[in-house]
């Protein structure tokens, strides 16, 4: 079998691989589980533009939660809050990424906010929410925290030195999502410092694949777990258990619910919810069209304005459905470094590699319909995305207060 793949690579012009594996056994194990094939049709494909149709694409029905009565808030919130106190309920964070970006060293979950209450790290806060929800419904949620290659030792000591911030162990799970390789712009696969094949993760979208593969889905259903949310770990106004979500996607008798904002601007840089032929979908904003997201409405509002901010809610029969579908690959133009033919290890300083990642909501077009609940911004959306300006530390330490702030004058 590994002739047969050295063959191949030789054919694809990646003799800087197999010249290789001589002296590296680590290299050889990796190109047995590598599908070269598909990275290379990957590679071909990002020649090729698709772009948006504005003719297909159009705005979402979606619910705005304040607008709800008193009695369908309460008739709502009645249902979300059986399926919790019932057990069928456990909460996915993913946390694969590090904290590079913001100028740490290490994983972006271990990343502390100086917060007026004290300071806290992300995992921290995230916790207090899992607490938060053992103190009112009289369970204890199961979480599953996703990492990566990259991070999931570092996240694994960081837990087990904080003792889980008081959480139980025993209904902590960790799991690894995938991963694929880069490879340059002239189409030759990266090799890392340790003359490996150079891989990153294979984006959020990878969790159905990885939940299934790591036995996090036979695990939910030995609990009895019913609904999943799944939310990143840089959010820290993150619902994590709201029962209005879960009691208006049961109501619309939907498998998948998920949340959104509106959108600060037409520029900002976040998905948003649309319907392409149909079905609901997320759009990237790198892949919408400058015309199509300053687009508004009669009123001055914008048409594509949802913003998808990574709060979803899927029923167990999605995790399921998916645990063996391949999710289409977006492609992402990068700066990696990576060791050339005459071993030097190489930093680039402009783009030079595409890094292929599939994205969670390119699952929800397979389904025929799905709940979108509009929430305020400054409740429920407070992401680190940068080290200063917009998304920073600085503005989701404001926002954080400002909750519990108001949360203290309301008790």
């Amino acid at each position: 079998m590994e002739d047969k793949i050295i063959e191949k690579l030789n054919q694809m012009g990646q003799q800087h691989i197999t010249k290789r594996l001589d002296n590296n056994e680590n290299l050889r194990g990796q190109i047995c589980k590598i599908d070269f094939d598909e990275i290379m049709k990957l590679y071909k494909g990002t020649k090729k533009n698709t772009p948006i149709l504005e003719k297909y694409f159009e705005g979402i029905g979606y619910v705005e939660k304040d607008k709800l009565s008193m009695e369908e808030y309460g008739e709502l919130e009645k249902i979300g809050n059986d399926v919790i106190k019932n057990g069928k309920y456990a909460v996915v964070t993913m946390a694969g990424g590090q904290g590079t970006r913001l100028g740490h060293i290490g994983p972006k979950g271990t990343y502390k906010l100086n917060l007026e209450i004290g300071e806290k790290y992300l995992f921290e806060i995230l916790v207090d929410s899992l607490k938060e929800i053992k103190q009112k419904y009289g369970v204890t949620i199961p979480w599953y925290v996703m990492t990566s290659r990259e991070n999931n030792n570092q996240t694994k000591e960081f837990l087990e030195k904080h003792n889980y911030f008081g959480y139980p162990s025993k209904d902590i799970k960790l799991f690894m999502q995938g991963e694929l390789p880069l490879i340059s712009t002239e189409g030759k696969i990266l090799l890392d410092k340790d003359g490996c094949i150079k891989e990153a993760s294979d984006g959020n979208g990878g969790i159905y694949e990885a939940i299934n593969k790591n036995g996090i889905l036979a695990d939910m259903k030995q609990k009895g777990v019913e609904w999943i949310s799944v939310g990143g770990i840089d959010n820290v106004l993150l619902n994590i258990a709201d029962p209005i979500l879960i009691g208006l996607t049961i109501k619309q008798n939907n498998l998948i619910g998920s949340k959104s904002v509106v959108k600060a601007n037409a520029q900002e840089k976040v998905g948003v919810f649309g319907k392409v032929n149909g079905k609901t979908k997320v759009i990237e904003y790198t892949e919408l069209p400058k015309e199509m997201a300053e687009k508004v409405d009669e009123n001055g509002n914008l048409i594509f304005g949802d913003a998808n901010i990574l709060n979803h809610l899927f029923n167990i029969k999605v995790l399921e459905d998916l645990s063996n579908v391949r999710l289409p690959y977006h492609t992402a133009l990068k700066k990696a470094s990576y060791l050339d033919e005459e071993n030097n290890y190489i930093e680039p300083v402009e783009p030079n590699a595409y890094k292929f990642e599939a994205f969670i909501f390119d699952a929800f077009e397979r389904y025929e319909n799905m709940t979108v609940l509009r929430v305020k911004r400054e409740e429920e959306f407070a992401p680190i995305k940068n080290v200063q300006g917009v998304d920073s530390p600085e503005t989701a330490t404001k926002l954080y207060n400002d909750k519990m702030k108001g949360r203290l004058r309301n008790e």
